[in-house]
């Protein structure tokens, strides 16, 4: 099948708009031919995590209450990137502001759209290594619980679904290939 837009966009309407997204209604003709509407959420900021692991394969989670789910969720340090600033620096900023550390060494390890059916969100994940504690800065919207643990535990919090933010979820799994394979 060839990689081709099958729709067709009759109008766009935005419907909504803040500092962090913004949400367009388009009246479509959808691939079958038929009339109908699309939302699309159009995100301001890129999604940046950080899975910070010391020497032993320890590491870092961050717990906090999130609004939309109305739970409580352990997720790896993560936060928003402004989509002209190079996505390294907001995550070493992160990583600092979350859990007050700073690493020497940085790895990409993972792009990936988080929503795509109905956002354009785009995920980089990193894992940061040769770690420096300092005072963690959270934002004043934030009221966070930082816990260190074996990464193995991390490990087994997602396959037991107590981890299921998915840049969590992606970054813990694709570090055990990682780790398994010999390339961490």
């Amino acid at each position: 099948m060839e990689e081709i837009n099958p729709w067709k966009t009759l109008e766009s309407d935005l419907k909504y708009d803040n500092n962090w997204i913004s949400v367009t209604e388009h009246q479509v003709i959808n691939p079958s031919g038929g009339k109908g509407i699309y939302g699309e959420i159009h995100f301001k900021n890129l999604a940046i995590g950080i899975l910070p692991l010391d020497d032993d394969y320890n590491t870092w989670l961050v717990g906090q209450y999130r609004f939309p789910l109305k739970a409580y969720s352990w997720e790896i340090p993560e936060g928003g990137g402004p989509l002209g600033e190079d996505p390294l620096e907001s995550a070493r900023r992160e990583l600092l502001e979350e859990t007050g550390m700073s690493a020497r060494n940085w790895k990409e390890i993972q792009r990936m759209h988080l929503s795509n059916s109905v956002s354009d969100e785009l995920s980089i994940i990193y894992i940061a290594t040769d770690l420096i504690q300092g005072i963690a800065m959270p934002e004043e919207t934030e009221q966070l619980v930082v816990k260190k643990l074996p990464f193995d535990d991390a490990y087994q919090m997602v396959l037991n679904n107590e981890i299921t933010d998915s840049m969590s979820v992606a970054a813990i799994l694709k570090a055990k290939l990682l780790i398994l394979n010999g390339e961490l």
